[in-house]
């Protein structure tokens, strides 16, 4: 059990859906599995995750598909540039053309449909290169396991089919950026705080994230949505609560 006046970590799991632009905060004292269950336990659909192992399993059950992140993947070939410039610049070489596919599918606005398209035809045959290339290196033992290239070869292989899952379907993203874009403003702010007070107080700052997440996701005036809420909340009926959600704020300003 928790010490009184002792310090305690906990965690924010940042759950985004693109698709509607939600972001949701969830705060768990632990990094286990069950505390990624506590949002993701009926979860069906893609699920996209770094390699953090507790999504594993969860990525493993009927009817998720499991999407790893080539961000991730192209860090870990970067941190392997002193061990290993030559291959390392090879794997970011490959890894650097399926983003200029993403980059021509943003520029030309395409559907989802004609995004995935234009993967399957321009994207696929590097994946399909660069994987038969790290096999052919690995297979021939010219890396060392346990170095810094040698890792990272591990990291994207292990997760290779995961990787390549994007290639599904045209609403998916390349990455999990769009996550990490939304953690910024609590990676500064832990900077400048330090200090959540207690389990329950880092539970309502995780709520707070969340709405102000969701704002800046559709470009609503924080301070507006919470003025507007805060006059509200006491009139409005239970049953259309959601209509004071940041998203759905914007919409009956536009009315």
């Amino acid at each position: 059990p928790a010490k009184k006046g002792k310090t305690h970590q906990g965690y924010y799991w940042v759950h985004h859906c693109p698709i509607d632009g939600t972001v949701l905060f969830d705060y768990q004292p632990g990094r286990s599995r069950e505390a990624a269950d506590h949002v993701l336990a009926g979860f069906k659909g893609y699920l996209q995750s770094d390699g953090y192992a507790a999504y594993d399993k969860i990525g493993k059950r009927e009817g998720v598909t499991h999407l790893n992140c080539w961000a991730h993947a192209r860090r870990e070939f970067d941190k392997a540039k002193d061990n290993d410039r030559e291959r390392a610049e090879k794997a970011l070489s490959f890894i650097q053309k399926l983003y200029a596919v993403e980059a021509q599918a943003r520029e030309q606005n395409l559907s989802p449909e004609q995004r995935k398209s234009l993967r399957l035809e321009k994207a696929l045959p590097v994946i399909n290169e660069f994987g038969k290339w790290m096999f052919d290196q690995m297979k021939h033992q010219l890396i060392l396991p346990k170095s810094p290239i040698g890792k990272a070869f591990k990291y994207s292989m292990d997760r290779w089919d995961q990787l390549s899952a994007y290639l599904f379907d045209g609403i998916l993203e390349i990455d999990n950026n769009l996550v990490e874009n939304a953690i910024r403003p609590l990676a500064l702010g832990r900077k400048n705080y330090l200090f959540a007070g207690s389990h329950s107080a880092a539970e309502r700052a995780a709520g707070i994230y969340s709405f102000f997440a969701i704002c800046k996701k559709h470009e609503v005036n924080p301070y507006e949505w919470l003025k507007y809420t805060l006059e509200n909340i006491m009139s409005i009926n239970h049953k259309d609560i959601r209509n004071l959600y940041p998203q759905n704020y914007k919409k009956l300003q536009q009315v």
